[in-house]
């Protein structure tokens, strides 16, 4: 469920909404890594689109969440440094993911599984590091410029029925 309101309640909750994107994340990597059991045409978009959307969640938290946050709460530097740090790594992932399934060419399964199967790993303990860090201090941004679409670069899309 997304924060209704003013712009300072959805700010306030920036935080909780983090945590929604994380999981929505996860679950679309889960379905995406569960689609390469059965390869369709719709595995190479899904995977784009994917790769597109975690990297604006983490394009939009270096720009927008972590500056503020250096800014508002200095001693949290060490861990937004170790989160861009990640995020950079995750880059390199899915530069490589998009890389594989360039061209017109069958999509090797196995390498964009193994690349896959290791952003899993360690998006599941980035998204835990970052959230156990830095929940508690997004929700006391209350009245800050800015929404949690800004700071965060992603919103939750409406769930989906298959």
């Amino acid at each position: 469920m997304h924060p209704t309101g003013s712009p300072a309640d959805r700010l306030a909750a920036v935080g909780n909404q983090m945590i929604e994107i994380h999981l929505w994340l996860s679950a679309e990597l889960a379905r995406l890594r569960a689609g390469l059991d059965t390869p369709s045409r719709d595995l190479r978009a899904h995977c784009l689109t994917f790769c597109a959307a975690l990297g604006r969640h983490h394009t939009g938290e270096d720009a927008g969440a972590f500056r503020l946050l250096a800014e508002q709460v200095p001693e949290l530097r060490p861990v937004i440094a170790n989160l861009i740090t990640d995020h950079e790594v995750v880059a390199g992932i899915l530069e490589r993911v998009e890389a594989l399934l360039a061209g017109d060419t069958a999509v090797p399964l196995a390498q964009v599984r193994g690349e896959l199967d290791g952003l899993a790993a360690l998006l599941e303990s980035h998204f835990r590091y970052e959230e156990k860090r830095l929940v508690s201090a997004l929700n006391a941004l209350t009245g800050r410029p800015g929404t949690a679409e800004e700071l965060l670069g992603l919103t939750v899309p409406p769930q989906v029925t298959d």
